[in-house]
């Protein structure tokens, strides 16, 4: 695995030295927060790894709430650092495969990062007071109004393209069979080229190319190259989307 990031600290390997946490440059003797050491790391990794099985397990312990758990789960993961580098990025990631794990969620697509980058300093802090003070109850209390404010910012953003895919595929068809084809099509491949989509349309390649320049003069594609060659066609009305910011949810933690 090249060219990308962290691929010089062991990718996929749990750590072998000691690792810490804080700003660029700082040393282990003044870091934020210094993990276990691998020996306890390891320990650590097993009683976390028993504690997502004792669900299935321990059929008289299957009635503690998933979301909790989530909470829980992450708040150690972080806390363990089992990794040289990537340990937000799956710490944030296991809150969706354990939500899908357990059956909440049909597919892991609930993600928390945006709401805890915004709160970083919220975040770090309320893990803080776990490790010193063991303080549960407010990192528990800060994880449940990211769930539900990111739950309901989803259900916005489903409204908006539910109502985009309408409003696009009316426009499409009044243009024609090969552009709703089209945008169709780009529902499932919001980046592509005139090849591309002549393939998958089984048209010829000028007739592709009339079709997303008739898209381009709606507004619903939009070249990313600024070339006259090899051009990428971006599905702008749709990936923005979810690049707009939601109005802000009121949790009711």
């Amino acid at each position: 695995m090249r060219g990308f990031r962290g691929e010089g600290k062991a990718p996929g390997e749990f750590r072998v030295t000691q690792n810490w946490i804080g700003p660029q440059g700082v040393s282990l003797a003044n870091a934020t927060f210094v993990p276990p050491p691998v020996p306890e790391m390891t320990i650590a990794l097993d009683n976390l790894e028993k504690f997502l099985h004792e669900r299935s397990e321990h059929p008289e312990r299957a009635h503690r709430p998933v979301i909790i758990e989530c909470a829980l789960v992450h708040a150690q993961f972080e806390t363990i650092h089992p990794f040289l580098d990537g340990n937000g990025r799956l710490g944030r990631l296991l809150i969706a495969l354990l939500l899908h794990e357990r059956r909440v969620l049909s597919q892991p697509l609930l993600y928390l990062s945006l709401y805890l980058k915004g709160r970083r300093l919220e975040y770090y802090d309320r893990l803080t007071a776990v490790r010193k003070n063991g303080d549960w109850e407010g990192w528990t209390k800060f994880f449940l109004r990211g769930i539900e404010q990111t739950a309901l910012e989803a259900v916005e953003t489903a409204k908006k393209v539910i109502a985009f895919r309408e409003q696009a595929i009316r426009i499409a068809s009044s243009l024609g069979s090969t552009e709703l084809k089209l945008t169709e099509f780009l529902f499932g491949h919001p980046l592509t080229d005139i090849q591309t989509a002549q393939k998958h349309l089984s048209v010829s390649y000028n007739t592709s190319a009339g079709a997303i320049a008739k898209l381009e003069r709606m507004n619903l594609v939009r070249e990313t190259t600024g070339k006259q060659r090899n051009r990428v066609f971006r599905f702008a009305a749709y990936l923005e989307l979810f690049e707009e910011p939601v109005a802000p949810a009121v949790p009711s933690i």
